[in-house]
């Protein structure tokens, strides 16, 4: 999944104005961001079995900035300027772009897109922990603690606990979870940082996978070599990874954003793992035990749960 500054905006309730006549409703554009971003982790799976996980992510960096730079353009949208601004987007570029997209990337070499897509969903709940120790003014509830429990109780479901973890690859997995993770400690980095920045979230986004790119791009090399031969599907996964899942996805986000709110907006993440599962076993004939489902419906019932606010 494609996760950038933007994700952690807030939009006023005056600036939500009714879309303009013409524009596709809302609502389409809600389930088309969860089909893309749900089905990301299929393109992950499928570009990997002919390229090096570094590669994919690059090339899925280098398309979706390609997009972001080509709306850019057409906004006459500018590059943010300044020393402090640029240094603050390096770090939010490796945090939200280069270094989650790598570790979803390494860890469908092991493990199923399914079980990456579930990971996934854990965000939230990585997200809820850790702003109760460094954002003073997110104070916890009995309820988002009480989510916290029953998300990560979900995630030890789906994990298989009480068979010891059988048949389960621990570093894969673990990558997952490690990447999951790296968002939320990207968004509170981003919200003591750049949230003041006077550029528009489209100039920032593209700047930071400009940045992101930058980064796999001297990283690469030292760890792969050029590919001999091309192979074509998952050239094209790569493209649509990096086309659609990455800068489409981001645009058509912002959108959303602006419409209908960041909490509207976001409840897209509870759809991404089931549209990962269903495309994951009907698509690349991924096994399906009973423990997968139903512990990520725990996950994601525990992650709703962490975003009810006091007085909600």
């Amino acid at each position: 999944m494609t996760v950038t500054a933007s994700r952690d905006a807030t939009a006023p309730a005056s600036s939500v104005r009714p879309h303009p006549r013409g524009r596709l409703d809302w609502r389409l554009r809600f389930a088309g961001l969860s089909l893309i971003w749900g089905f990301s982790f299929l393109l992950i799976k499928v570009g990997t079995d002919g390229y090096a996980p570094f590669q994919v992510t690059l090339g899925r960096l280098v398309f979706g900035t390609a997009v972001l730079a080509a709306a850019m353009a057409v906004k006459r949208e500018r590059l943010p300027r300044g020393a402090r601004t640029w240094g603050h987007l390096t770090v939010a570029a490796f945090l939200l772009n280069a270094l989650p997209f790598s570790l979803f990337a390494y860890s469908e070499l092991t493990i199923p897109s399914t079980l990456a897509g579930i990971c996934n969903a854990t965000s939230p709940l990585w997200g809820m922990a850790l702003s109760m120790v460094a954002l003073s003014e997110d104070r916890p509830t009995r309820v988002r603690v009480a989510g916290l429990g029953i998300g990560f109780l979900g995630v030890l479901t789906v994990l298989g606990a009480w068979q010891g973890f059988e048949g389960l690859d621990g570093t894969g997995t673990a990558m997952a979870l490690l990447a999951s993770l790296s968002y939320p400690i990207g968004w509170i980095y981003v919200r003591r940082t750049l949230a003041g920045a006077g550029e528009s979230h489209l100039s920032l986004t593209g700047a930071q996978l400009l940045l992101a790119t930058v980064q796999l791009a001297v990283v690469t090399p030292l760890f792969t070599s050029v590919p001999t031969t091309f192979s074509v599907v998952p050239l094209l996964a790569i493209v649509a990874l990096g086309a659609l899942g990455t800068g489409l996805a981001v645009l058509i986000q912002y959108g959303l954003v602006a419409e209908v709110g960041p909490t509207t907006a976001q409840m897209v993440t509870y759809f991404i793992p089931v549209i990962a599962t269903a495309a994951g076993v009907a698509l690349l004939g991924e096994s399906l035990g009973w423990s997968t489902p139903v512990g990520a419906v725990i996950v994601l019932a525990g992650a709703a749960l962490t975003q009810v606010r006091r007085g909600a």
